[in-house]
């Protein structure tokens, strides 16, 4: 089978597999557990969750077509946080129990992918794992948002794979891409099933382990991971840092993320869905389009990118502000 086919194989069959089993779900909801709608929620109706089986099933599938030890290893880490998080759905485990698990699961793909780098870039590379696979929970908040995250970021993780030559990372990037497509087809608003734990957190973690590995692997400069997933990272942070200022509980849930205000402006959950893909495309091509420049070039492009996300954000908190002066 040659290179071309097999990528398209793999997509075809991770893609087909999420969406038959995220339709059966939607069919089937009973076994599910259901997010309820709260004060801190973005919903009005009890939705299904635990479309990330669907998700991790496509992905399972389209990597059987061309399995090998290193893919059955990050595989299976990621099935592991999986079923945890699955656990998580229905039981809620405690906030120390969760990050305990996602440092676990940084520390075993160090052990297995990353031998013979320095002890202070593995530390640094573990706690950023574990942070993006937290925050890719965080940012599971509104419809089709992570879903769509996860088709462009894994996307774009696949071309510059398949450019580099690492056909392995190419064709698991690309197996979990086209099983999040798969999925988006009943997330995208009005959302018939969410993602859930059992989804966002080993999205969460392959996107920061295989962003670790390109890097590792000189597939990609460091920047190339932060940039591609960048509409999640930068929100998710910039999030957390505001709320640790204000001494907030930072585990518990909430509705301040950049995306919650804009659905809360009244955007809603498609216009900001449709927003947010926007950036993520432009993220993503932008990246791949760096990866060719000279220094310089690069520089200048990741300086444009930073500065078109904080006049976005800035843009959306003067809008908040108002609104709530508005209101009062």
């Amino acid at each position: 089978m040659s290179a071309s086919l097999l990528l398209s194989a793999v997509a075809v069959i991770s893609c087909l597999t999420s969406a038959l089993l995220a339709w059966w779900m939607t069919r089937h909801p009973a076994w599910l557990p259901h997010d309820e709608p709260n004060q801190r929620s973005l919903h009005q109706t009890p939705v299904p969750r635990g479309g990330g089986l669907a998700v991790m099933a496509g992905a399972v599938a389209g990597g059987m077509v061309f399995i090998n030890l290193q893919v059955s290893i990050l595989l299976g880490i990621a099935i592991a946080l999986s079923a945890i998080s699955f656990w998580d759905d229905w039981r809620s485990l405690s906030a120390f129990t969760r990050l305990m698990t996602h440092f676990l699961a940084a520390v075993a793909f160090i052990w297995s992918f990353l031998s013979g780098t320095p002890l202070l870039s593995l530390v640094l590379i573990g706690v950023l794992i574990a942070w993006m696979t937290n925050l890719y929970n965080f940012m599971d908040g509104s419809d089709g948002l992570a879903g769509g995250m996860a088709v462009c970021g894994f996307g774009a993780y696949c071309v510059a794979a398949w450019q580099a030559g690492e056909g392995d990372m190419a064709l698991i990037s690309v197996g979990l891409a086209a099983s999040s497509l798969g999925f988006l087809l009943f997330n995208f608003p009005p959302a018939r099933l969410f993602l859930g734990d059992v989804g966002s957190i080993p999205l969460g973690f392959l996107a920061g382990a295989i962003g670790s590995l390109g890097w590792h692997r000189a597939v990609w400069p460091a920047w190339f991971p932060l940039l591609v997933f960048a509409p999640f990272i930068l929100d998710a942070s910039v999030t957390l840092v505001r709320r640790l200022l204000r001494r907030e509980k930072v585990w518990q849930a909430h509705r301040s993320h950049f995306y919650q205000r804009l659905v809360r402006l009244g955007w809603g959950h498609r216009k900001t869905a449709l927003a947010e893909y926007a950036l993520m495309i432009g993220g993503a091509l932008l990246a791949l389009l760096a990866l060719d420049a000279d220094a310089g070039h690069q520089f200048m492009m990741l300086a444009g990118a930073a500065a078109i996300y904080v006049v976005l954000m800035a843009l959306i908190d003067l809008r908040w502000r108002s609104a709530k002066v508005e209101a009062a």
